[in-house]
């Protein structure tokens, strides 16, 4: 959805100075922003914020020396120029040409053509509009012509029209007698800007521009059209070959491709080529009647649902086993091979006025009469259409074959998602083998534009210094201090820090089978032994079988009327037991009864191993939902955490969620979590909204409704601080954002940040408190290997050197124990800061944090209110799941005709389960 916000530039034309027009007459127009005019007033001159510089480095810790998955990069051409070209291809008729994967034949082949016009220099052509070379072409506008054959061979082609060779097709043969083989092509290549290869010099030295930024961005193109000419599958700076020996089966007919990250990153030590193991989805390749059977996970062709395969299949690419031709599916046949009938024109059959003759003939008795095609099975299912809607081209199922690297972008279920994480994990070890073979591979040294710019590429893993911080002291119930080993603790013989008490609560099941009688008697022993009383459960709602098939949210109802008729009150506490274990499509409609309509705390379960250790973790999370702790560290305690101890200090952890791919109708969701009861920092609270689908920037911290009333997040957060931490208001606002990207850290500044600022105004205009923000990603490709041991790195582990940013202040933590696969360190970027923490202080408080979440005896590996805020967002957004987003939020664009779509609103939760971790 476009926002309305002043962009702050002011009236510019395009070269950055003020316009010289008159100004337009005064007349409002619908969209009009106020705060425009308050921004064009010097006295309110906008403030806008860049990312701060690093200050210095740390130094507590033990060092370690590691290697990282970065291979150093050498320029000797500083001196030349990356000149851009805009591309314009068209068919001779001027119809621009769109096929994805067309362009880069087209080019390639007006390269081949007109070398000696092009005086011999080599293009970085990034397959759509835009084309780079190094140093000037003979002239600045170019036209050319090439003549190609049959365009739809590689795998990237996508919208060549098909051949209708031997196949069936409607009304009009005229399409047959074009001569498909060959098609003429026009080029425009026009010059658009030059580009200083000196920029990437400059951005090493931490002088980042927009020049530096587009001359990167050519460095990775020409990596992308590198693969691309290898015949890989491109998903960004990620590339994938066509080689089974990479595919792992996950089922559902979705296979998982193991390919590699490669792109250029500016650090501390100089250029560096990140190379990393990615993996993408794809659709199984071969018989696409193999492929229906395992996607809808049937027996035989026969019991496959077709309007479900109709839209599986649709814009999937095919090629036949009779002609090996590409084409591309648009539907399926309305009827049956053996019913579905089309005309064939009869070439030596003419009637009186010499017109061609047409047969009315079925697809299958045409390919098994005419064609001499045996079909086993395919008679009696529906054709595959390759054909455009009025002219159908239709093709016998057990003819067509679905080609290799389709990516599958739908969302994986959990038994997929677990069966991936299984079979692409990979030791350190492996990790660091199969990335020096991928770099092997990829022929680099061979690559002529990188050889224009002499660049060449080490082969070696770049080597950096770390530290391992030592971890926080813990302290438990009884006194009891720990200090944690390896980043894991347990709660065997030790009592909870600060264990509740549950006495009014009952047992709801969900037709789940289990003995619930030995399941209480355990919980209220396992609880005993960590200090927290359980009575017995007032009672056993179990659910009625005759409600079993009802909807899920019919479900629910019934088991609330049963729980009011019998309950003398409110309980406590509801236990719920569920019979899937993960994604039951009770959990939704269950919490928001319980949070929103009720306000009752609850704790879900499916009981399928039932062991002391399972236990446990369930009540860690049944503790901490009812305001009880299990942990503190133990400077929480005594209070002596490095500057938040000392003046009354908020920690926010910030997280939008956004719907699985598919889904693009369904709001984001936005979260927020902040510490309470100051100075501990491991008590947390949440707030969430919705608002337009797959904005990542929140929108309602600050939500002025009139002169008195905000009804933003960050108000409720800072009141909840102010009544919890003894009426003080925080002098200190430590901010951790989850999600974004570097190209979004100004907005982080300048647009979310102003939000909370305007929040804490609006409180009390004279209240100016201090903040840092810090970005935390997970999302990246730096790792780090232990030289000559194939463990994981330990916990702990930091890296603020030579792989960091030259300039910018980051870090990388890896916080927590790797057991399995290779160890993702957390990249932090300090994007702001005026509280005026040292180096170490801030990674000490980053690592503290780790130690802190609730849930489980681990350190986690980002900080506990990015987690939470991240477990908040989707638990609420649970909540919607069976909300009828009917047409009104379907949001293309968060757009209709008649201007924003209103987002669904979340229901608030009620007041006595709102300031609870309910999350937990």
């Amino acid at each position: 959805m476009d926002s309305f916000e002043p962009d702050g530039n002011g009236a510019r034309d395009g070269n950055g100075a003020p316009d010289s027009l008159p100004p337009p007459p005064p007349v409002i127009p619908p969209d009009f922003v106020p705060t425009r005019v308050e921004e064009q007033e010097p006295a309110k001159k906008k403030v806008v914020r860049v990312p701060i510089s690093r200050r210095g480095l740390g130094s507590r810790g033990q060092r370690i020396s590691l290697l990282t998955n970065h291979f150093k990069v050498n320029v000797t051409n500083v001196e030349g120029h990356f000149y851009h070209y805009s591309v314009s291809v068209s068919y001779e008729d001027g119809r621009p040409v769109d096929g994805k994967g067309a362009g880069r034949k087209v080019i390639d082949r007006v390269q081949e053509t007109y070398n000696a016009e092009l005086d011999g220099k080599d293009f970085a052509y990034d397959g759509e509009k835009s084309l780079f070379t190094v140093g000037p072409l003979p002239r600045n506008k170019l036209e050319f012509t090439v003549v190609l054959e049959d365009i739809s061979s590689n795998r990237n082609n996508g919208n060549a029209s098909p051949d209708a060779h031997g196949s069936p097709n409607g009304n009009d043969r005229k399409r047959l007698r074009r001569p498909y083989r060959s098609k003429t092509f026009k080029v425009e290549i026009s010059f658009a800007a030059k580009i200083p290869i000196q920029a990437i010099a400059n951005a090493l030295r931490g002088q980042e521009s927009e020049n530096s930024q587009e001359a990167f961005r050519v460095l990775d193109i020409i990596l992308r059209q590198h693969a691309a000419k290898q015949g890989c599958l491109l998903v960004r700076q990620s590339f994938f070959h066509n080689d089974p020996k990479n595919f792992a089966d996950v089922g559902g007919g979705v296979l998982g491709c193991r390919g590699f990250h490669s792109s250029f990153r500016t650090t501390q030590g100089g250029l560096s080529l990140n190379i990393d193991v990615s993996t993408t989805m794809i659709i199984q390749p071969g018989p696409v009647v193999d492929f229906l059977i395992a996607n809808q996970n049937v027996r035989d062709p026969f019991s496959i649902d077709w309007a479900k395969a109709k839209r599986t299949l649709k814009n999937l690419r095919i090629k036949t086993i009779t002609s090996n031709q590409e084409y591309k599916i648009t539907g399926l046949s309305e009827k049956l091979c053996k019913e579905q009938m089309f005309s064939l024109k009869q070439k030596n059959v003419k009637d009186d006025d010499g017109e061609v003759q047409e047969l009315e003939i079925t697809v299958y008795d045409y390919f098994v009469n005419n064609r001499n095609i045996d079909l086993r099975y395919s008679g009696d299912l529906p054709c595959i259409n390759v054909g455009k809607p009025k002219r159908p081209t239709y093709i016998p199922l057990e003819l067509c074959e679905l080609v290799s690297l389709q990516r599958y972008t739908k969302a994986l279920t959990n038994l997929q998602r677990a069966s991936l994480v299984e079979k692409s994990r990979q030791k350190p070890q492996e990790r660091m083998s199969v990335l020096s073979n991928a770099l092997k591979l990829s022929k680099y040294d061979n690559e002529p534009m990188l050889r224009s710019c002499g660049i060449s590429i080490s082969t070696n893993f770049a080597q950096v210094e770390g530290r391992v911080l030592p971890a926080p002291r813990l302290k438990f119930g009884n006194g009891e201090d720990f200090s944690p080993r390896n980043g894991r603790w347990n709660f065997n013989n030790k009592k909870l820090v600060q264990p509740t008490k549950i006495e009014r609560w009952a047992v709801v099941n969900f037709s789940a089978r289990c003995d619930i009688r030995s399941l209480v008697r355990d919980l209220i022993k396992c609880g005993e032994m960590k200090g927290i009383l359980i009575d017995q459960p007032f009672d056993v709602f179990e659910e009625s079988p005759q409600y079993r098939r009802s909807s899920p949210v019919v479900r629910v109802e019934k088991m609330f009327d049963e729980i009011q008729s019998k309950l003398p009150g409110a309980p406590q506490f509801l236990l719920c037991l569920l019979p899937e274990r993960k994604n039951s499509d009770l959990y939704g409609p269950w919490k928001r009864k319980n949070l929103a309509d009720f306000g009752i705390v609850t704790q879900c379960m499916a009981p399928m191993r039932v062991n002391d250790q399972y236990l446990t973790n369930v009540l860690l999370k049944i503790n901490a939902k009812l305001g009880g702790l299990n942990s503190l560290l133990a400077v929480e305690h005594s209070p002596s955490i490095p500057i938040v101890s000392k003046v009354p200090t908020i920690i926010l952890g910030m997280d939008v969620s956004h719907g699985s791919p598919g889904h693009s109708d369904i709001p984001s969701i936005a979260a927020v979590v902040s510490s309470r009861h100051w100075p501990l920092i491991s008590r947390y609270r949440a707030a969430v909204r919705t608002q337009s689908p797959k904005v990542e920037m929140i929108d309602s911290l600050f939500k002025k409704v009139s002169d008195t009333e905000d009804e933003g997040i960050i108000r409720e957060l800072l009141l909840d601080f102010y009544t919890s931490s003894g009426k003080r208001k925080p002098e200190q606002i430590i901010i951790f954002r989850d999600g974004v990207s570097e190209s979004q850290f100004n907005q982080v500044l300048n647009v979310e940040l102003n939000q909370i600022i305007e929040a804490c105004k609006f409180l009390d205009e004279k209240w100016s408190p201090k903040f840092a923000v810090i970005v935390a990603q997970k999302n990246h490709h730096t790792k780090f290997f232990q030289s000559g041991s194939p463990d994981n790195v330990p916990p702990g582990t930091v890296v603020d050197n030579k792989v960091c940013h030259p300039r910018n202040y980051d870090f990388y933590l890896c916080a927590h124990a790797g057991m399995i696969g290779t160890s993702r360190p957390t990249h932090y970027h300090v994007l702001f800061d005026e509280i005026g923490f040292s180096s170490d202080e801030l990674q000490e408080l980053v690592h503290s944090l780790s130690y802190v979440y609730q849930r489980s005896t681990t350190a986690i590996s980002v900080v506990a209110p990015i987690c939470y805020a991240h477990l908040a967002a989707s638990q609420v957004g649970s909540f919607m799941k069976f909300d009828d987003l009917s047409e009104t939020s379907s949001s293309q664009g968060g757009m209709t005709s008649a201007g924003p779509v209103p987002v669904p609103q979340l229901p608030r939760l009620q007041e006595k389960v709102c300031n609870s971790m309910f999350f937990c």
